[in-house]
């Protein structure tokens, strides 16, 4: 049996018609950049968020650093982030200027641990940046205790987890700025590149619209900027897609507690952690082996039975070949979590399309090679 960790076609096939309709708005309508679509797509993301305002750019390693800019965070600076996370996390923070500072992340969620940050604040400090990382959140509100008490900014890496909330509080409701992506994996992802900034700042909603724009806010005048901009088709996909957020959202949380009761028992395997009172979107269901030497032999297992699983992220950011190229970097806690994370997991497929039939193969052969 083949088990593909991507469901993009079927996907498409599900809501044919509706993104054919939009598409086809767009082409008949001769605006594909900032166009109408867009700003319609803009309005809704705004609208799903509960917040003010929502800004399309051209992927979320860019709605990262113009964010960053927006909040006046650059040469000199400090935000301090986590190693277990998309290399663009701290990609953003050095495309902007400033330094990143690793602290280690909670052994459970995997998301940034608040107990280490506060240690890791210095002068320069202006930002703290959480990953919701698998599609789970951080813990948002020590994270926002942290920042209140040291005057800094809170701009959420929110990539992965479009749709998922903590217990008492929404993504966005506790930072200055909610950075996403829309590259075709995402849970919400567009037929290529796209990204988005979504805040209740005015000004920062105003500055990105200028940056994005090569620093223009009305035809032929110009400031400093850049070419970062969601174009009206990719805002068409995405507002099809964008209205079945939470029901496909609602079949990875279905998918994923199937795999978790099927693995139930197991001895080389720990299974993902979900925060009491969290609503996980499970971007990624990821387990965990108990040693790392035990990871790629479990994959290639895997692979070699027709289960298309992969490592997210099999090499922490210091550990990078680019991490030297970034210069601009301080380690302000061991990263022990982070390493073991690194080097012990691994990502079975996820996406709302999966079947029964494909769920349980993944699992009856998970629990073949844990009694081996």
């Amino acid at each position: 049996m083949q088990v593909p960790f991507y469901g993009h076609v079927r996907q498409y096939h599900s809501l044919k018609a509706e993104i054919d309709a939009n598409l086809q708005e767009v082409l008949e309508s001769g605006q594909y950049v900032m166009g109408a679509m867009l700003k319609r797509f803009e309005q809704e993301l705004a609208a799903y968020h509960g917040m003010k305002y929502a800004v399309g750019v051209g992927n979320g390693t860019d709605a990262l650093w113009l964010a960053f800019m927006a909040l006046g965070i650059g040469d000199g600076d400090e935000c301090i982030t986590t190693v277990n996370t998309f290399f663009a996390t701290a990609e953003a923070i050095w495309i902007a200027g400033a330094t990143a500072v690793f602290v280690d992340s909670d052994p459970r969620t995997n998301c940034i641990d608040p107990a280490l940050i506060e240690a890791a604040i210095t002068p320069r400090t202006k930002a703290i940046v959480p990953v919701h990382l698998y599609g789970q959140c951080a813990d948002m509100k020590a994270i926002r205790r942290i920042a209140d008490r040291h005057n800094l900014a809170v701009i959420e890496d929110n990539a992965q987890a479009i749709g998922a909330r903590g217990d008492t509080f929404k993504i966005g409701e506790l930072s200055d700025a909610v950075c996403t992506s829309f590259i075709i994996q995402k849970n919400l992802g567009t037929f290529g590149d796209g990204g988005a900034v979504v805040t209740d700042n005015e000004k920062v909603d105003r500055v990105i619209r200028k940056l994005r724009n090569h620093g223009s806010d009305r035809r032929s005048c110009h400031s400093f900027g850049f070419n970062s901009r969601l174009d009206d088709l990719h805002a068409g996909v995405l507002s099809a897609k964008l209205k079945k957020i939470d029901e496909w959202n609602d079949l990875r949380r279905h998918w994923a507690a199937r795999y978790t009761a099927g693995l139930a028992g197991v001895q080389r395997l720990a299974l993902p952690y979900e925060t009491p009172g969290y609503h996980h979107v499970f971007h990624l269901y990821v387990i965990e082996t108990r040693e790392p030497a035990q990871r790629d032999r479990l994959l290639e297992f895997l692979n070699r039975h027709g289960i298309d699983a992969k490592c997210h992220y099999p090499i922490a950011i210091h550990q990078q070949e680019g991490y030297s190229w970034g210069k601009a970097a301080r380690v302000a806690t061991p990263l022990a979590n982070s390493e073991r994370n690194a080097g012990c997991c691994i990502s079975l497929p996820m996406f709302p399309e999966l079947t029964e039939q494909e769920v349980d193969y993944t699992v009856a052969k998970l629990r073949e090679w844990d009694r081996a």
